[in-house]
């Protein structure tokens, strides 16, 4: 892309969001130039600000300048980097991230580093789908205990309505474009989920592993703050 073509492109960051709802500008690196990174990881560092990358291929890192690549923490598998610093993790983790398969560990990985960025670790309850249902019975105790539960599958998706019916809190479910034939890129898990029987399911948008550790964000905030409200025992 040339220089002219890419002055047609105006770089705009919204510095005031953290402000209005509590979440910095998440950078969607797919699409983006070379050029359009650069330019956006300089006005980032001119304020002073940290930024959470996302769908950052590493074809793209590589052609960074040096001084800007070298501040990066990537991650390929997540496809996330941090630029500066992040906040301090909070312990213990309060956020259950339930997961079918190891194949979905790319959105997995994305809603963990998401949550990360903001200082919320979560704890990870991998490879229990339903082919192998004593998986999810075995660690099913542990994942009452959480206030936020995040489950991540591709396919046919049965294991959000399944976590609803055995679990209390909230339950943010994520389909993913994992799967054969009829599974269409993730809408057969889509449709799944939006027509479960397990009441009060909340689910994404296909893939949308960001999205989902920004819903549990709030809720999580919200707890904080309902709990600050009330009077002392």
């Amino acid at each position: 892309m040339t220089s002219s073509s890419l002055a047609s492109f105006e770089i705009n960051l919204d510095f005031q969001r953290a402000e209005r709802v509590g979440f910095d500008e998440a950078i969607l690196c797919q699409g983006k130039a070379a050029e359009h990174l650069e330019r956006i990881l300089e006005q980032a560092s001119e304020r002073g600000v940290s930024l959470l990358l996302t769908r950052l291929a590493r074809e793209q890192v590589d052609v960074l300048p040096p001084h800007q690549r070298n501040h990066l923490d990537y991650e390929p598998l997540s496809r996330t980097a941090y630029f500066g610093a992040i906040a301090p993790a909070i312990a213990p983790s309060r956020v259950a991230l339930v997961s079918a398969g190891t194949s979905d560990a790319f959105v997995t990985r994305e809603i963990s580093r998401t949550l990360l960025y903001y200082g919320q670790s979560s704890t990870p309850f991998l490879d229990v789908g339903l082919a192998g249902a004593w998986r999810l019975l075995e660690r099913i105790e542990e994942i009452r205990t959480f206030p936020v539960v995040i489950v991540v599958a591709g396919m046919d998706a049965a294991l959000p309505t399944v976590v609803g019916g055995l679990v209390g809190s909230p339950i943010i479910a994520v389909p993913t474009s994992n799967g054969y034939g009829v599974s269409a890129g993730g809408k057969t898990a889509l449709g799944s989920i939006l027509a479960s029987c397990s009441p009060g399911l909340m689910a994404t948008n296909i893939d949308n592993g960001y999205g989902a550790a920004c819903a549990a964000l709030r809720i999580l905030r919200l707890l904080d703050r309902s709990a600050r409200a009330l009077p002392p025992p």
